[in-house]
């Protein structure tokens, strides 16, 4: 048996990762990528709130929100909440 840790596509179905979600990246499960328009963003933070993966945060440091790509799964709450339509959801081009 390798001691090497299986990744989340090696893990059987409803198995039980042996680390918390943070180890593991998800991003390559979406099929839609969320682009951001900053000149459309007013940063009023709802995709902040409503990312049930907490793939985005706000950078108070810059005043600028930034996505996770490592564990966004390309939901596409962040584009269908945001009132400014600022996020759209687009298919990655290879």
């Amino acid at each position: 048996m390798s001691s090497k840790e299986k990744t989340w596509k090696e893990v059987s179905i409803a198995a039980v990762p042996p680390k918390s979600s943070e180890g593991f990246l998800t991003g390559d499960w979406k099929t839609y990528m969320p682009i951001h328009e900053l000149e459309k963003c007013t940063t009023c933070l709802t995709c902040v709130l409503l990312c049930p993966e907490g793939a985005i945060r706000f950078r108070p440091e810059t005043g600028k929100i930034e996505f996770d790509f490592g564990f966004c799964k390309g939901c596409g709450i962040c584009a269908n909440e945001c009132p400014t339509k600022a996020i759209t959801m687009k298919i990655p081009e290879e």
